[in-house]
């Protein structure tokens, strides 16, 4: 079975080239992914060539171009690729908080995300290049993150269930997701006006998360 995806024939009965990348994290595929995830977080989508990913790999644009397509491919992966690992930790933040206090789950939800996006801050970087900037066309990722926030309000308990989320609801999500993303991604200039190192940066930013946002959401009396 064939499927089209972004102008490329792919036959469903075939792993993708991500599904490679991700099951041999040591092959060309994989490497090329990993220096593209770091460039387009450093730069955004029209700030990289394809040029300066295969120069990172020491390849020629050909082999990168045997891989992966083009550059619209390769970006497209690497989203794909940086939704599905956040997916899997608003899994995890699900599984602990589910039943909690709203003061609990926020906490919990502030500590994963802070605590995976300081060991990636490319991540956060890449999110905020791909939410804000027009860097690819709309379509299935804008439907993804649609979802992802409503799945998010759900395990929160910011509503009934995911289909029946509230505009509100959605914007709370997008306030706490969008603060962390911004403290992460600006970390190299906001330390700078702080004036502190890594390590007290990183507690200062978890402190004032939920100093401003547990406040904030519980005063309503939701719980």
């Amino acid at each position: 079975m064939m499927e089209s995806y972004n102008g490329t024939q792919y036959d469903l009965s075939m792993p993708t080239p991500l599904e490679k990348a991700r099951k041999d994290p040591d092959s060309m595929k994989a490497k090329i992914l990993y220096a593209a995830r770091d460039l387009f977080a450093e730069y955004g989508y029209h700030g990289v060539t394809t040029r300066m990913i295969a120069k990172s790999v020491n390849i020629d644009i050909s082999t990168l171009h045997y891989h992966w397509g083009d550059k619209e491919n390769l970006y497209e992966a690497v989203l794909d690729d940086l939704n599905d690992e956040i997916e899997e930790k608003f899994k995890e933040i699900e599984s602990i908080v589910r039943g909690k206090s709203l003061a609990y789950r926020l906490e919990v939800a502030i500590d994963v995300m802070c605590d995976y996006l300081f060991e990636r801050p490319a991540a956060a970087k890449l999110v905020m290049f791909s939410h804000f900037l027009k860097t690819r066309t709309p379509g299935v990722l804008d439907e993804r993150l649609i979802k992802q926030i409503s799945n998010i309000a759900f395990a929160m308990g910011l509503a009934p269930n995911k289909e029946g989320v509230s505009a509100s609801a959605n914007a709370r999500v997008l306030a706490v997701s969008n603060a962390i993303y911004s403290f992460v991604a600006g970390e190299d200039f906001m330390r700078k006006i702080l004036k502190v190192d890594k390590t007290e940066y990183k507690k200062v930013i978890r402190d004032t998360l939920k100093f401003i946002l547990i406040p904030a959401f519980t005063r309503t009396g939701d719980s």
